[in-house]
């Protein structure tokens, strides 16, 4: 099998498991993953079906030009995951979806706030909200426009220690170290917006505290990180 065919497989498995895993329906939201060396990226077809999608059909998309192989057109997505990709260099993978619960804050133009140690465990705070696009940026080159807007959104901020974004008034993108670690980003996104906003119609609507979230964020994330086995066990 070669290479390309492999991360054609990765990439269609990652887009199925959107599916199967309840973030994704229709032909809504897209996953991709990127090979710095050759300088490309890999990514859901525009408008296919999740269930009629073939490895084959994942589309090859130029890293600099943005020129795509084949006749099928990449997501619409694509301008937004080449612009990260090129700003954030730690990358492998990027998903969007539109998930119900987080696509609800995004909406709404409300980050989500850390009120517990499940989301400390991954996002180092509350998840980034972006501004509103200006309406000169919907009309023209729209989706490089949010990828830009996200760009904006992290000036400062380590990618990694805040593996995902709210795009207001639109939806979720996650990303990783690996189209699998985007997609597991995407999953826990979802999650920690539904106890975030449950936590808040039960009544608590303080944070949790710096000292609790810092102690879970790093004992995952950090320098001295102490969480899971040994590479060598």
């Amino acid at each position: 099998m070669t290479l390309n065919n492999e991360i054609r497989k990765r990439v269609l498995q990652a887009n199925l498991d959107l599916l199967d895993l309840g973030l994704v329906c229709l032909t809504w939201g897209n996953a991709s993953a990127v090979d710095r060396q050759r300088g490309v990226m890999w990514i859901k077809p525009s408008g296919i079906e999740y269930n009629s999608m073939s490895a084959d059909q994942i589309v090859e998309v130029d890293l600099n030009t943005g020129e795509h192989l084949g006749n099928l057109k990449p997501s619409s997505d694509t301008a937004t995951h080449l612009s990260l990709y090129k700003h954030f260099p730690d990358i492998g993978g990027i998903v969007h979806t539109h998930s119900s619960m987080a696509t609800s804050w995004a909406q709404a133009c409300l980050e989500i706030p850390c009120m517990g140690t499940t989301h400390a465990d991954h996002f180092n705070g509350s998840v980034p909200l972006t501004r509103r696009l200006h309406p000169e940026e919907i009309k023209d080159r729209y989706e490089h426009h949010t990828g830009q807007l996200i760009i904006e959104r992290f000036k400062g901020i380590d990618p990694l220690h805040f593996p995902g974004v709210l795009v207001a008034e639109h939806g979720p993108f996650t990303w990783g170290k690996t189209i699998q670690d985007a997609v597991t980003h995407a999953v826990i996104l979802e999650e920690i917006a539904k106890m975030a906003y449950q936590t808040q119609l039960l009544g608590k609507h303080e944070p949790i505290q710096k000292s609790l979230l810092e102690k879970h964020f790093q004992r995952k994330h950090g320098p001295q990180a102490y969480y899971g086995q040994n590479n060598n066990t």
